[in-house]
């Protein structure tokens, strides 16, 4: 049968997904991003607080923490073009260190606006080294096994953000600034290991022949390539979006529940995520990544859409368990189809800023329209609206082609 250009391969047939360990190098990578997210969830919970002391109020508060997206979106393009000139480990390392000296200096600033400088710098680093991060695991992942690379990075992760906010709550009984240090050493840890202990073998090609990195024009001509990019800003809106902001107003508002509530249901939101990680990884490698894709895309789209009719505890946070489960399906997929559209041995710096941007976008409007619609027509409606975005991803990716190529 033939094939159309977009399922044909020549140097990456689809392959059973091996059983043997992960590389080096992606176990190095696993390890850098274990420490990123620990040091985040440090900051996380004292850094309103935080900013209160310099006597602002609960908006001002919250204008340091969006900021810090605002500068992620911001500076993304800049950070895929860097990947392009410097290389992935070097913007990686680079990134890191810039998060590292904003976050220090955050422990320092003596007044509310060094602090929203502060932080806002921490964005445009963190944007360099998410990007470089996934470019580097494109280029280390063999790619029968890009499913469970994915799988495992964020796995590791989610321990680390679910361990970052309980070693923070205890730091921050040493004083607000305290958990800022930290972190920042847990990123000068990262940048150390990524630079000391990364061979680099698997970010060069394996021949000698140079090969261009890869044209945004090239990559949007891809069908599979559009699904991702729609399904990462659905992705952003409700997992990384509304889940943070509106669920925990839902949660006290509607189910008139005490403030601890909404965290019991981030936690198991994260349990439900942690399930599905162990297997969805693998499963994107041996099945496909629609196959993943699509139901999950769907569970977590009608499970957010659920929770705005939940009229009790038992309920909300079953219903949140099941989106975290959605969750779990197709993270590791989609980000392995974007490295089935790049390929390894191939920059896609600008290709992957674009993927990240349209995360940060979802994740800043996704809060804003949910709270209008709340405020208006009340929660349910906010929520089946917000579920119904994920589920018109799905539709997204049912007209999509499959990315990872056939066996010859």
């Amino acid at each position: 049968m033939t094939q159309s250009p977009e399922s044909q391969s020549l140097d990456e047939p689809r392959v059973q997904p091996e059983k043997e360990p992960l590389p080096r190098d992606i176990k190095v990578m696993l390890a850098a991003a274990f420490l990123i997210a620990l040091g985040f969830g440090l900051v996380a919970p004292v850094l309103p607080q935080f900013a209160t002391t310099f006597d602002v109020g609960a908006t001002a508060a919250a204008v340091i923490v969006s900021i810090f997206a605002f500068m992620r979106l911001v500076f993304a393009p800049a950070g895929g073009s860097l990947i392009g000139r410097f290389g992935e480990p070097n913007v990686y390392v680079t990134g890191l260190l810039i998060v590292a000296v904003s976050t220090a200096a955050c422990a320092f600033a003596q007044d509310y606006w060094q602090l929203l400088i502060f932080r806002g710098l921490g964005g445009a680093g963190s944007v360099m080294f998410t990007v470089a991060a996934m470019g580097l695991l494109i280029r280390l992942a063999p790619p029968e096994r890009r499913g469970r690379v994915s799988g495992a990075y964020a796995s590791a992760f989610l321990i680390g953000s679910v361990l970052g906010p309980v070693v923070g709550g205890l730091l921050a009984g040493f004083g607000l600034r305290v958990p800022f240090l930290a972190y920042a050493a847990a990123l000068l840890i990262a940048a150390t290991v990524v630079r000391t202990m990364l061979s680099g073998s698997g970010t060069a090609r394996q021949d000698d022949a140079p090969t261009a990195p890869m044209a945004l024009k090239e990559a949007i001509a891809d069908s599979a390539y559009r699904a991702a990019v729609l399904s990462s800003f659905g992705n952003g809106w409700v997992t990384f979006g509304v889940r943070m902001a509106t669920i925990p107003l839902f949660a006290v508002a509607v189910l008139q529940s005490q403030p601890e509530t909404a965290a019991w249901a981030l936690a198991v939101f994260a349990v439900g995520n942690a399930v599905a990680l162990t297997f969805s990884g693998r499963l994107a490698d041996a099945w496909g990544r629609k196959p993943l894709l699509i139901p999950g895309l769907v569970i977590t789209g009608v499970a957010t859409g659920v929770i705005g009719l939940t009229a009790d505890l038992p309920w909300f946070f079953a219903a949140s368990a099941v989106a975290g489960f959605g969750s779990g399906l197709l993270g590791p997929a989609q980000q392995a189809a974007v490295a089935d559209v790049i390929g390894r041995g191939r920059s896609g710096g600008k290709v992957l800023a674009v993927f990240q941007m349209a995360a940060d976008t979802g994740a800043i409007i996704g809060p804003v329209v949910a709270g209008l619609i709340a405020d208006r027509f009340g929660y349910g409606p906010a929520f089946a609206v917000t579920g119904g975005v994920l589920l018109l991803t799905a539709v997204g990716w049912l007209l999509a082609r499959e990315p990872l190529k056939r066996q010859n």
